[in-house]
């Protein structure tokens, strides 16, 4: 790659519209939360096909609510390359997990449409629905169901806290678009997101090539025992579900420590009690549980340590557990011809670069199933995220944006 062909994206225009999605949610001034197929998520979703089509793209919209925004390649017979990422946030978000890699995306035609280049492949920009998984489980739901990870009619049968379906959520924010789902191919694949985690930031390497991720799976307990009164009930008779809960949370959290030298991760990510009233003891409690490992015999190692826990758990409350498998990623593997095209790509643009695995789910996880994929991460301040702090610098993020323009652009033009 010559000096003469390297393409650059425009730094300031990159900001101004990441400056204007931070407006669309704002939370607690600093973050943001729009949470999946809510009036904020709409309000972003409008904003994108806008900037989409003022871009020359057009947009659709299949059954979940995933956009598709594709600039035109000179044989449109081929399959497009895609670059994807998500607009939804945690409740307590930040502003760049997600939307980073979706406007870098929307970057990339406009700085095709700057040059005048038209490639031989489409560049296709998409948005997933309900990355985040922060009003209905699971997270990375419109790319696991276009992957046929999980089934359609399951999707839009999930309720959130107020018993919404995402089916009636789509269609009161008029997101149940009309192509069908998981009928488009890919030619590859590229994502780019915030690391959301530290490595990038402390060793002041601004882009990471990411190779795979940490097997990771959840587990959704029911701990069932029997309602009764906070004072008069003889503490020997009590079957107390949050005693339980709280013996599992303490317990599992010990076994991350103990797998933590070797990047093991445990924790409990939500607890729902009933009745969850004062003066009165829990008849039954829900916990998510999450645990993830970079390596597999270790992960099923931590996983046998944890229903051990469980039982344990059950036996000293006197009360029973159920534990079902919940969703489960990071055994896909990225393709080796995507992730040499990263590498390369990069020698050529003189980007000094870290191989590293990601230890958060990404929709890449699920389209790794069904195309080429790879992934690009990003420095974020001291790698807070799901949190309104979450902060990164321009000039540490444009490295990775670049090498996504040039390797998208050498792909579509094979």
């Amino acid at each position: 790659m010559s000096a003469t062909n390297v393409l650059e994206i425009n730094p300031e225009r990159l900001w101004e519209t990441l400056e204007r999605s931070a407006e669309i949610g704002r939370f607690r001034d600093v973050g943001l939360r729009r949470l999946a197929l809510s009036a904020e998520d709409k309000q972003m979703r409008d904003q994108f096909i806008d900037w989409a089509k003022a871009a020359g793209c057009t947009v659709e919209i299949d059954r979940l609510g995933n956009i598709f925004a594709r600039r035109a390649g000179s044989d449109p017979s081929l399959a497009p390359v895609a670059i994807g990422s998500h607009l939804d946030t945690q409740i307590c978000g930040g502003r760049y997990d997600g939307i980073l890699g979706v406007l870098c995306g929307l970057e990339v035609v406009r700085t095709l449409n700057d040059r005048g280049i038209t490639t031989k492949r489409g560049i296709e920009v998409i948005c997933w629905t309900n990355e985040e998984g922060g009003r209905f489980a699971p997270p990375m739901m419109g790319s696991m169901a276009f992957a046929g990870v999980i089934a359609l009619k399951d999707v839009l049968a999930t309720r959130d806290d107020d018993g919404i379906t995402v089916e009636k959520a789509l269609d009161a924010i008029g997101y149940a678009g009309p192509e069908p789902l998981g009928k488009r191919a890919f030619d590859a694949y590229l994502e780019l997101h915030i690391e959301q985690a530290p490595t990038l930031d402390r060793e002041k390497v601004d882009v990471g090539i990411v190779v795979g991720g940490y097997k990771t799976k959840a587990l959704r307990l029911t701990i069932k025992g029997d309602t009764g009164h906070a004072g008069g009930t003889p503490m020997a008779m009590r079957r107390n579900a949050l005693v339980g809960a709280g013996y599992v949370i303490g317990a599992v959290n010990d076994v991350g420590l103990a797998y933590a030298a070797d990047e093991g991760r445990t924790t409990t990510t939500r607890i729902e009690s009933f009745p969850n009233l004062p003066g009165t003891y829990a008849e039954e409690v829900k916990l998510t549980l999450d645990y993830r490992h970079i390596d597999q015999v270790r992960f099923e190692a931590m996983g046998r340590d944890i229903r051990a826990a469980i039982d344990a758990a059950a036996q000293k409350a006197n009360v029973e557990i159920e534990v079902v498998e919940g969703w489960s990623w990071g055994s896909e593997l990225f393709a080796p011809e995507c992730i040499d095209l990263l590498r390369t790509t990069a020698k050529e643009l003189g980007l000094p670069y870290r191989e590293m695995r990601s230890q958060a789910g990404h929709d890449a996880y699920a389209v790794a199933t069904m195309a080429p994929t790879a992934m690009i991460f990003t420095p974020c301040h001291e790698g807070i995220s799901h949190n309104v702090k979450e902060d990164i610098e321009l000039v540490r993020s444009v490295p990775g944006a670049n090498l996504l323009l040039n390797a998208a652009v050498a792909r579509a033009n094979r």
